[in-house]
């Protein structure tokens, strides 16, 4: 069994997310979500979600696509991760390209296209108003 993983916030889950999270598991046959935990995104991201842990962990469980959600609780875990759920493709968007090539030496990395004309942060600013 080939075991693929990805990480994010996924909050304000929108289409772009499903691409990437169908993409994602084509890699492989079993796919892990990391889940950014509220502690996570506010101490060290300085994100405020709109949905909790658990709200966005629900609807990441929901997707056909994913097969287990862990909580993703700092920057560090990403090779203890790969080890320890026996990882052979690392999946990200390509916004993060080469910062996670030192997992090169456990799995498969893969940076995929985001898909351009969605994102949570476009999704905010639309509904504040701005341009």
């Amino acid at each position: 069994m080939k075991r693929v993983i990805t990480y994010g916030t996924f909050d304000l889950l929108h289409y772009g997310h499903i691409n990437l999270l169908r993409r994602a598991r084509q890699y492989g046959d079993y796919l892990i979500v990391a889940l950014s935990t509220d502690e996570f995104n506010w101490n060290e991201k300085k994100k405020k979600c709109y949905f909790s842990y658990e709200e966005r962990k629900a609807l990441l469980e929901a997707i056909r696509y994913v097969d287990l959600v862990i909580p993703e609780e700092g920057w560090d875990q990403k090779a203890s991760d790969v080890r320890e759920y026996h990882i052979d493709t690392f999946v990200m968007g390509d916004d993060w390209a080469g910062q996670f090539d030192f997992l090169k030496e456990y799995c498969e990395v893969v940076y995929l296209p985001r898909t351009p004309e969605i994102s949570t942060t476009q999704i905010k600013q639309d509904l504040a108003g701005k341009p």
